[in-house]
């Protein structure tokens, strides 16, 4: 079968947009951006904390950096603002790129730099984050660690090396600004494509409150913590889609009392209860999620006004699964379809079929599926939560859908963990003996949403020690009795169980009582963010830093 050439993967319309924007954006250079701009090696950023450390910028960072090579430059603009989004028929105020949800596509081959401009028309400090990809520490877009956050009205040029191909998402990593819809998918390309296959999809995946009857990600997160709703009651929620500070500030830089009291709240609306009581998922051996989101997108759109995507029967088509996500996890089935796993984070793995995935915030899949004759909905349910997102794969020229509440069979067949794949052979970390053990308690509980690490919340001065050229074992004890999607910035890790040697993956659920354990290469110096992928959790304190010793 023919492999897919550039234009061939860009028919699916939803790829399309990222196409127009890289063209558009060629013509993007520094002379063209207005306001005050940074990039790379303009300015040394020292986080506090103790001496002894590689910090962002340091010449090990840049001789990383050199060893991934250099090859074409593709410039992309993104605009973070304030928008007025159509979630297929419902249209909401929030924060954006490019007034788009999700944010346009952004696609570069490996072996590419991607220099992309980050403008701040919000009222708000920013940042972006490429998760997943290996890249240069000073470009990690992590506030106060990697870099200062960007200010309103300025430019920040995000420039580093796509090294490795794969799936990735790119998102904002300051407070509760990632639950509005300041995310956006990147796709690395392989310039010699192992996989045959005719079409792709990408489906980003997400759960939505913002701008939902007074609802906002901030509010949500006081309700959550001990005395919120108390506090809302009293006038001390904010209003859909304003840039304001959180209430409570940020975990990673907090707000001081009188900025955050500089706006008056006294008159706007505080939004109805978004606190989920008595969920459970016997998949996630336990609580589904704290939130009860009152809708869920696929592609940026409701389930009763899908997306569709059409191809011909008999096209093997590559589906991309990306949760954009903030605090669910979502149990994916493509109706009259199994899917065949190839993928996870990025890296292939043994390809092993499967009716249904269970992908945390921040994961992602790559599957292929040979597509039938008919329509067909690909269904996220909402795991642990009520509700899906919902999108289509048609061959037919019928107009009628599946109904908005349709479930496949497939979603209560077989699922796949992400523990049980193997890594493919051209991937697979060898055996080597750890040099170093790390073990990290994972704590906190709903009562008292005090979420941290060995009961620490973060502080960007603590630093777990590592040293380049060390191979390092990562215990991860979940105390807690909520699941947890951990990421690791910068790196990806082997999980270990089934074999010495598990699946590649920069996320990776840890279920309550239980412990995982990770091995991973210190071959990219700098420091490093560990931390929760369920947004509110990560905002609560559950963040810490793996740092390079000088």
């Amino acid at each position: 079968m023919q492999k897919p050439s550039r234009r061939t993967l860009l028919r699916a319309p939803f790829a399309a947009a990222g196409a127009a924007l890289l063209a558009a954006c060629s013509d993007f250079g520094p002379e063209s951006r207005s306001g005050p701009q940074h990039t790379a090696g303009t300015m040394a950023f020292v986080p506090q904390g103790p001496k002894g450390y590689v910090n962002p910028s340091d010449p090990e960072v840049l001789a990383a950096e050199r060893k991934r090579g250099s090859g074409p430059v593709r410039m992309v603009r993104f605009t973070a603002a304030r928008s007025m989004l159509d979630l297929g028929g419902r249209s909401v105020h929030s924060w954006a790129y490019n007034e788009t949800v999700p944010g346009p596509l952004v696609r570069v081959t490996a072996g590419d730099v991607l220099s992309l401009t980050l403008s701040n028309q919000l009222t708000e400090k920013t940042t972006l984050h490429a998760h997943g990809v290996r890249l240069r520490n000073d470009m990690d877009g992590v506030p106060d660690l990697t870099q200062p956050p960007v200010a309103p009205g300025t430019d920040f040029v995000y420039r580093f090396v796509a090294a490795h191909p794969g799936t990735y998402l790119l998102h904002s990593h300051v407070g509760m600004q990632p639950d509005r819809a300041l995310y956006a998918p990147l796709i690395v390309d392989d310039p010699k494509e192992p996989l045959a296959y005719d079409q792709e999809w990408v489906v980003v995946l997400d759960d939505w409150v913002d701008d939902i009857d007074g609802s906002s990600p901030e509010l949500v997160l006081d309700q959550l913590k001990p005395g919120g709703a108390k506090a809302m009651k009293m006038g001390m929620g904010m209003g859909p889609g304003h840039d304001s500070p959180s209430p409570h500030g940020s975990a990673h830089a907090p707000a001081s009392p009188s900025k955050s009291k500089s706006k008056s709240r006294s008159k706007t609306p505080t939004g109805p209860d978004r606190v989920l009581r008595n969920s459970h998922s016997a998949l996630l051996h336990g609580e589904g999620g704290n939130v009860a989101y009152p809708y869920y997108l696929a592609n940026g759109r409701l389930r009763t006004n899908p997306s569709v995507f059409r191809c011909r029967p008999g096209d093997r088509v590559r589906i991309r699964l990306i949760n954009a996500g903030s605090e669910t996890a979502f149990r994916v089935a493509l109706g009259g379809h199994a899917m065949t796993v190839t993928h996870t984070d990025g890296y292939p793995v043994q390809h092993r079929r499967t009716d249904a995935l269970l992908i945390g915030m921040a994961e992602r899949y790559d599957v292929l599926v040979t597509a039938k004759d008919g329509v067909f909905p690909l269904v996220a349910l909402a795991e642990g939560k009520k509700g899906k997102a919902l999108a289509i794969l048609r061959t037919d020229k019928g107009r009628n859908l599946p109904a908005p509440d349709v479930r496949p069979a497939e979603l209560d067949r077989e699922i796949v963990p992400a523990r049980r794949l193997l890594p493919a052979e051209s991937v697979a970390m060898d055996d080597r003996v750890p040099d170093r053990d790390l073990l990290i308690r994972i704590t906190g509980t709903m009562e008292r949403y005090d979420w941290g690490f060995d009961h620490k919340q973060y502080d960007v001065r603590e630093r777990h020690a590592v040293r380049a050229g060390e191979r390092v074992r990562l215990t991860l004890v979940n105390a807690t009795d909520m699941w947890h999607p951990m990421h690791l910035h910068g790196h990806t890790f082997s999980v270990t169980g089934i074999s010495s040697t598990g699946a590649r993956k920069d996320t990776t659920i840890v279920l309550p009582h239980r412990k995982l354990v990770l091995d991973f290469d210190a071959d990219n110096p700098g420091l490093w963010m560990l931390h929760c992928h369920n947004q509110y959790h990560s905002e609560s304190g559950m963040m810490t830093v793996l740092g390079y010793k000088k």
